[in-house]
């Protein structure tokens, strides 16, 4: 779109599961968001304020483990940060067993959150408005956060480039999955930039066509 302001998006790949964390901003103006926050959570809030930004919120895709575990980090930094998550998610953050921490033997909880979405929200955070697309299959609450504006979409780890999220964890289902990239992402334009929790960057059109597990 002609003198419009430029969408920034930082990448941080964080922790032993090499996680995906992105701070979106939009050129002139000091405010940012971030999308999960994985262990390390103190190199996101660096990033932050080496860009001299100010985050408006935090939001998940998803709440396991290596999405959430920064968290603490992040709102200690920034006390009135708030922390939205899809609400079939909601409790997942202050739970240990149902976000699979405790299963692997390392029980990590978030801070408790502060605005609840669903499928259909439209968000007014920088570079907005953001879609709130529910693309459960991954986890029961998984969301897609996309910009038709910018071509841009934050898949969390429903689809990957190449390849799609586990579908053997509790609350897992291939054909809940399945569907949700077929009639969510998959739905969006071909030439969405797909911004996902682990891995490379991918678009729509490519995974349609070349994706493996889900053809388009």
């Amino acid at each position: 779109m002609s003198g419009e302001a430029r969408l920034k998006i930082a990448s941080l790949t964080l922790g032993p599961f090499a996680t995906n964390c992105y701070i979106v901003s939009v050129d002139g103006s000091p405010d940012c968001f971030i999308v999960d926050a994985s262990f390390g959570g103190e190199a996101i809030v660096q990033a932050v304020r080496r860009e001299g930004l100010t985050p408006r919120a935090l939001v998940f895709t998803h709440a396991h483990i290596d999405h959430i575990a920064g968290a603490h980090a992040v709102k200690r930094a920034f006390p009135e940060l708030p922390l939205w998550i899809h609400e079939r998610e909601t409790e997942w953050l202050v739970n240990s067993e149902l976000n699979l921490s405790a299963l692997g033997g390392m029980p990590v909880t978030a801070p408790p959150y502060d605005r609840a979405l669903a499928e259909g929200n439209v968000l007014d955070l920088p570079g907005g408005p953001w879609d709130v697309l529910h693309t459960p299959g991954h986890s029961p609450g998984s969301i897609t956060l996309a910009s038709v504006r910018h071509g841009v979409a934050f898949v969390g780890d429903a689809l990957f480039a190449g390849s799609i999220g586990r579908t053997d964890f509790p609350g897992c289902s291939f054909e809940e999955l399945e569907l949700s990239i077929r009639s969510k992402i998959y739905a969006l334009p071909g030439a969405t930039k797909c911004f996902p929790g682990h891995g490379p960057t991918t678009t729509v059109e490519r995974e349609r066509v070349g994706n493996p597990f889900v053809h388009g």
